[in-house]
């Protein structure tokens, strides 16, 4: 059974969102990380440009196993077993330290992504079972530089926070986050107390916060267009694997 969608320009832009240019990058980093081994068994039936664009489709449009495979011409047990080879070679890079006496700003927040994982997730505040996913994005170049594991999505942003790794990440750097980050050593915004209404200084300093943080949430409606992050069917670790995969398709759209 021959397939329809190969690793070509009208393919590979219309179905995944990313130029060609991109996505031979992307292409790239899979194989520098050992993607095109027969990962111990029989040989891949496809090349791998194909095998990336399969992961790529699949982030991006949500389709099952079963719609996948006729699109590639193989079987939906060959389509799960490319996206579980490949998907965690599509991490995200380890953030680079900021260079000394180079100024960075960094934005952290947390969003709700679906699951169906009862192991990952939890009944949260959107009334559907879902999973924290924190991420820190550069403010100036807008990148994710770094991805929490999904937490149970009844946990708070700044419990979260303190649990996972990202602290480390931002060690140095400065850092800031919404109120819900209140007492984590963040710059969250001036609180406004009863019967104590927040000086004219305060009140700027609150909405040029809120100009800059904005950014995150704008990083978030992008991450989103890969439809996985919208209601992911993966178990254990694949929704940090998709996270992190969509991150780093993300970074590669912004840039040059």
């Amino acid at each position: 059974m021959g397939g329809v969608l190969r690793a070509e320009s009208v393919w590979v832009e219309t179905f995944t969102g990313l130029r060609m240019d991109r996505f031979v990058k992307l292409v790239k980093v899979v194989r520098e990380r050992g993607g095109d081994g027969p990962g111990g068994g029989r040989p891949w039936c496809l090349p791998l440009a194909d095998r990336v664009l399969l992961v790529a489709v699949y982030y991006r449009t949500n389709l099952t196993m079963r719609q996948l495979a006729p699109l590639f011409g193989i079987s939906p047990a060959t389509v799960c077993r490319i996206i579980h080879r490949l998907g965690p070679l599509l991490a995200l890079e380890p953030a680079p330290r900021p260079v000394a006496d180079v100024e960075r700003l960094w934005i952290v927040d947390g969003t709700l992504i679906p699951v169906r994982d009862r192991s990952v997730g939890a009944s949260s505040r959107n009334y559907r079972f879902s999973a924290n996913v924190q991420v820190i994005v550069d403010a100036d170049t807008r990148l994710v530089v770094a991805s929490a594991r999904p937490a149970p999505g009844n946990k708070a942003d700044a419990h979260v926070w303190r649990e996972s790794d990202l602290p480390a990440a931002a060690a140095g750097t400065t850092v800031i986050a919404d109120g819900a980050y209140l007492g984590t050593g963040l710059i969250v915004p001036h609180r406004r107390r009863a019967g104590r209404p927040l000086l004219r200084g305060q009140e700027e300093d609150n909405a040029e916060h809120r100009r800059v943080r904005a950014r995150v949430e704008h990083t978030f409606a992008r991450m989103k267009d890969w439809k996985i992050l919208r209601d992911c069917r993966q178990k254990s670790d694949g929704l940090h694997h998709a996270v992190q995969a969509v991150a780093t398709m993300h970074n590669l759209t912004l840039t040059r």
